[in-house]
């Protein structure tokens, strides 16, 4: 890096966030090193705190954001164009993959076959009376995975944040960062605001643990897939090699950028999905993937109030509903930021049907393929997928759906590759996002966005070789952030709405 380079980034990189946020992740690395026992106590200390206290309001808020999110975009203000451009930077299907891909991530594979299985064999408390691993569950238990990834969940990416973030980016001048969906009640105080800096801190936490998390177990899940595939050493070693493979892939896609490296990973992802999707079909349980995706997507709309409102068990909800929705809201402002980068000259009524309808749905039908299809070979023959996935967790189990698949000697390889292609989009797309949470650019340095994707395989690397617990505790951190960040997201309730309408009337369509 020249002198020119060096300069021009120390400018623009905000030297508070990057510290502050970079030394809470440190020494969450270093107490694990001293006390990893300790150090998850605490973390799941305050995990119980924030499922106990802010449970109820990250229903209500999830259930609000989509509907503000629906009337904006139904209304004439839907019409306005984000950004000052007059056509998209990129066609839809980029666009959308980028999106799906972001998104999903690691739970594009081994949550889509784990979940389902677990809610068919232990049926959720809202929908007790129905037996488990019966044909009677196989609805309710897709129905239930629905909800953690469905129209509420995903509305946390840009919904309404979208709006406020590009209002106040292309309008007002404000950088690309969490702080600037304060921009509303602060104005252009929460540029330099301490305020600012806090928003932008717990944001970043957020997004970094809950992307090094899911590359910590892509290191453990894969090395369990290859041992079980190849019978290579289920080690160390393997994990990090894995992890650094990972990280090489990340790597060449950060430097060439958003509109080359994350726009190429995102469809590869979804044209392998697809072709996947369309392969089990054909070939495999295809009549029962199509009845389980329409009767289950009848539960879920016709039981979505009572499956989104459910307070009966709290330790359930925190083991699974509210542990789901923790994630979508600590991630929130940072995908968002990445939704807000690629939605330029798209109308509201486009980035709102794309993330919160499109997307859910894409993401359910595609749980149903890979989820369905698991029960139904559980249906079966009992225990061939549930004894896999209790015995040895997440890996086993699409290991196991892919054996009984058509060709199932060779698709436990292809679901291995997805599963990494998935991981490796998300660490790309987050490092981009993290770039730009602490350059406030829309194009951030190079070097910015590989050291972000460094040190986060280097995390995930170090809590791996601690073991007891060490990423488990890191997921669960995710979810204690998700705090902080949710109550970020309030006031944008009643400000996209006003910010929307003014966007709309400056474009001529009210008056």
């Amino acid at each position: 890096m020249s002198r020119k380079d060096w300069s021009k980034l120390k400018e623009i990189l905000n030297w508070p966030v990057f510290l502050i946020s970079g030394g809470i992740l440190v020494l969450f690395v270093l107490l694990s090193l001293v006390n990893v026992k300790w150090t998850s106590t605490y973390v799941d200390l305050g995990f119980d705190y924030a499922i106990r206290y802010f449970g109820p309001y990250w229903q209500v808020l999830l259930i609000a954001t989509f509907l503000v999110g629906a009337y904006i975009a139904f209304s004439s203000s839907g019409n306005a164009v984000l950004g000052k451009l007059k056509k998209p930077e990129m066609s839809f299907f980029r666009y959308l993959a980028i999106i799906v891909t972001t998104g999903l991530g690691a739970g594009g594979v081994f949550w889509a076959a784990a979940e389902p299985m677990y809610y068919f064999i232990d049926t959720p408390p809202v929908f007790q009376g129905i037996e488990g691993g019966s044909e009677a569950a196989v609805s309710s238990a897709l129905a239930q995975s629905f909800l953690s990834w469905g129209f509420t969940a995903w509305s946390v990416y840009g919904a309404i944040s979208v709006i406020v973030i590009m209002y106040a980016h292309h309008h007002k001048g404000m950088p690309l960062k969490p702080r600037t969906l304060l921009y509303p009640i602060f104005g252009e105080k929460i540029r330099h605001s301490a305020w600012g800096t806090v928003a932008d801190v717990v944001c970043v936490i957020g997004a970094a643990a809950g992307t090094i998390g899911p590359i910590g177990f892509l290191g453990l899940q894969v090395s369990y897939g290859v041992n079980a595939l190849f019978g290579w050493p289920n080690t160390f070693t393997t994990q990090i090699l894995i992890i650094v493979a990972l990280t090489s892939v990340v790597l060449i896609s950060t430097v060439t950028g958003i509109d080359k490296g994350i726009q190429w990973l995102s469809r590869l992802n979804i044209n392998t999905a697809l072709i996947i999707a369309i392969f089990l079909l054909i070939f495999g349980p295809g009549l029962f993937i199509v009845d389980a995706f329409i009767s289950s997507s009848g539960v879920y709309l016709t039981e979505f109030i009572r499956m989104s409102t459910f307070r009966g068990d709290n330790e359930w909800l925190g083991s699974w509903t509210l542990f789901f929705f923790g994630w979508f809201i600590g991630f929130g402002p940072l995908v968002a930021l990445l939704v807000a980068r690629v939605s330029q000259g798209r109308t509201i009524r486009e980035i709102f049907l794309v993330v919160a309808i499109l997307t859910p749905i894409i993401t359910n039908l595609w749980f149903t393929v890979l989820g369905g299809s698991g029960i139904h070979y559980e249906l079966n023959n009992p225990g061939s997928i549930s004894e896999p996935l209790f015995e040895n967790g997440l890996p086993a189990a699409i290991i196991a759906i892919a054996h009984q698949m058509p060709l199932g000697t060779i698709m436990p390889f292809i679901f291995l590759l997805l599963t990494i292609l998935f991981v490796v989009t998300t660490v790309d797309s987050m490092s981009y996002s993290l770039s730009m949470s602490v350059t406030g650019v829309g194009n951030p340095p190079k070097l910015v966005r590989v050291f972000w994707a460094v040190i986060m395989a280097a995390i995930a690397t170090i809590l791996i070789n601690i073991g007891g617990g060490g990423i488990g505790a890191l997921q669960s951190f995710v979810v204690v952030a998700a705090v902080p960040v949710s109550i970020l997201m309030l006031p944008l309730l009643w400000h996209a709405p006003k910010i929307a309408r003014i966007l709309a009337r400056d474009q001529g369509y009210i008056k």
